[in-house]
């Protein structure tokens, strides 16, 4: 029988590209092993499912942040796609609805039986860097903020069930709010881009990251356990900024600077400094095979998806196309 599937936060940024990569297998007409037969949808507010849900789903009403709302969400349910997240600076919600919501979640895979829960968290649960060349079992987990402090506490709820934790680094393409603009926002401050900064960075867009959480999901592999799920090749600093500022038509009216000039032109912006201060060391997550073990294409890399999704990037920013 086909596996029947659970998606949490399908009306945000990756879980949208999850519905989108089952919307894919469904329209493809995978084999019957392997494609969903029945999707259903765990939303707060389920008169706005998300659009163009396809397979058909069923909605249910409930909230990470209301455990008790959680009773019976999976039963009959054989996969748990789990990519709701808190992220802002309410340290009390993001511990709700990241560490108690999830830990209710899984209890209540585990109670109806579930095979498999996956859950899309971070690598920011590792903290700052350097990281070169990293697996997961070759490192610890550090959290420096409430948010990653929570999801971490999420991942452990996972792990301990045998579940499977994906760990990307910075995700982006349509949808994204918070890296090609951050690196828009770091280029304005500047007035310029980066020369020589060759700290490495690992991207994923968020179209093959979709694909990859339903394919761990429906994966005959054992999978338990966290993985880095970024593209193998990683960025150069300046590459990132340079292909930022290049396909979104940036002007950068002043020279290329150093880290030391860059950071001397942002004294007395910290936000600014503590993005160039992430940029300047590496921030390389190996994937140690789990493209290959789940049969996903990673994707062009950095620069071929900024080019991807440039439409959707200048919109966002408010710049000519």
């Amino acid at each position: 029988m086909p596996p029947r599937i659970l998606v949490t936060g399908g009306s945000g940024f990756v879980g949208g590209h999850v519905l989108a990569a089952l919307r894919e297998l469904s329209e493809a007409g995978q084999d019957t092993d392997t494609a969903p037969s029945r999707l259903r949808l765990l939303l707060r507010t389920p008169a706005s499912p998300p659009p163009d849900t396809t397979p058909a789903a069923d909605i249910v009403r409930g909230d990470l942040a209301d455990p008790g709302s959680l009773r019976g969400v999976c039963d009959g349910v054989d996969v748990v796609l789990h990519c709701a997240s808190h992220i802002g600076d309410d340290e009390r919600r993001t511990e709700t609805v990241n560490d108690h919501g999830t830990r209710a979640l899984v209890e209540e895979a585990t109670r109806s039986g579930v095979a498999r829960v996956v859950y899309v968290s971070t690598a920011a649960v590792y903290g700052r860097g350097p990281f070169t060349d990293a697996h997961p079992a070759d490192l610890t987990l550090a959290p420096a903020s409430a948010t990653s402090r929570s999801r971490a506490a999420a991942e452990r709820h996972v792990l301990d069930a045998g579940g499977v934790v994906l760990r990307p680094h910075l995700v982006l393409g349509t949808g994204d709010r918070w890296v090609v603009p951050g690196l828009a926002a770091l280029l304005g401050a500047l007035s310029a881009g980066l020369k020589d900064c060759t700290a490495r960075h690992s991207v994923v867009d968020v179209r093959a990251l979709g694909r990859a959480v339903v394919a761990a999901g429906l994966s005959a592999r054992d999978l338990a356990g966290a993985h880095h799920v970024n593209h193998p090749h990683p960025v150069d600093s300046s590459i990132l900024l340079d292909t930022v500022a290049d396909r979104l038509g940036l002007r950068l009216p002043g020279a290329p600077l150093n880290l030391d000039e860059a950071r001397s032109r942002l004294a007395g912006q910290p936000r600014a400094l503590h993005h160039l201060g992430m940029l300047a060391v590496d921030h390389w997550f190996a994937d140690g095979g789990f493209w290959a073990d789940v049969g996903v294409d990673p994707g062009v890399g950095f620069a071929g998806s900024v080019a991807e999704h440039a439409a959707w990037y200048r919109e966002f920013l408010g710049r000519p196309s």
